[in-house]
């Protein structure tokens, strides 16, 4: 680009045309719902409204997870939210979450339903209500706490930065993709050396702040984000790798992965979850047919 060409930014910003890129028809400078639509309510204890994105999929093997420990008020009805299509800004899912981004996750097992919204939130909530995936000593906790907000800060340079601009941009930038892939390598890197010195990123035991984590960064290494495991040279962090690996053969974590899950491989996809024992009957029939 030319001096003489060169974008100037304006005074003052106005939203006059789309940004373009994948995302464009749903992006917007304004909060609030654009219409009205009441959330459905299953039977179960605790209601989610999401979609298998890396930030769904945390809240998904979360729950699947507290099932297979045996906690049957961690069953849960999944409600498909269709970001493309602008489902999050209904009124209804607005009023559980104000900043229309999913996941939400109503607690009808408290009166009055408590909404917590923010994957990281929902994430600590379901740790403290059923007493699992969070040390209770203060030492382990805090470490445990450190690298879920670490990743709750991170992954957005990741998914925002580097995503974005390598896989969803209307065309491609050098500046961007070479800024975000800077970073999304230093934040392998990151990782790297805290796996290299623990089983886990909070310590010897699975954590939230590894579910957090796992859906971003532990898929982003086995090449099922962006199609950019060769352009980041991710083999490179193989303590990152072994750690991917490990909670990726976790049954909870397949199972997890297929809910809310409306892109990829169909055996691998299960878009809503309502009934627990179809479910898990589904779920198998599935994951032993990708096998």
């Amino acid at each position: 680009m030319s001096d003489h060409d060169a974008y100037v930014p304006p005074r003052v910003w106005k939203w006059e045309q789309p940004s373009g890129g994948k995302f464009a028809s749903i992006n917007r400078p304004i909060a609030g719902p654009t219409h009205d639509k009441a959330l459905p309510v299953g039977q179960h204890p605790l209601q989610l409204y999401s979609m298998g994105t890396p930030n769904g999929v945390k809240v998904t093997v979360m729950l699947e997870e507290l099932l297979a420990l045996g906690h049957a008020g961690a069953e849960y009805d999944a409600w498909l939210l269709r970001i493309g299509d602008g489902d999050q800004f209904g009124s209804g899912f607005v009023a559980a979450n104000p900043n229309s981004k999913i996941p939400a996750l109503m607690d009808h097992s408290v009166d009055p339903p408590q909404r917590v919204f923010e994957s990281g939130a929902i994430l600590l909530y379901l740790a403290e209500k059923f007493g699992e995936f969070l040390p209770g000593g203060h030492a382990e906790r805090t470490e445990t706490l450190n690298w879920l907000f670490w990743q709750m800060g991170s992954a957005p340079y990741l998914g925002g930065g580097f995503g974005h601009f390598y896989a969803y941009a209307p065309e491609p930038f050098e500046y961007p993709i070479n800024r975000f892939a800077m970073e999304a390598k230093r934040q392998l890197d990151v990782l790297d050396r805290r796996l290299g010195e623990s089983r886990y990123l909070g310590g010897d035991a699975y954590t939230i702040a590894d579910i957090a984590s796992w859906p971003w960064y532990g898929q982003l290494v086995l090449g099922r984000l962006y199609d950019a495991g060769e352009f980041l040279q991710v083999q490179e962090y193989r303590h990152v790798l072994r750690w991917a690996e490990e909670i990726d053969a976790r049954p909870a974590v397949k199972r997890g992965r297929m809910v809310n899950r409306t892109f990829g491989e169909p055996e691998m996809q299960l878009q809503e979850r309502h009934d627990a024992g179809d479910f898990e009957t589904r779920t198998q029939d599935r994951l032993d047919a990708a096998s």
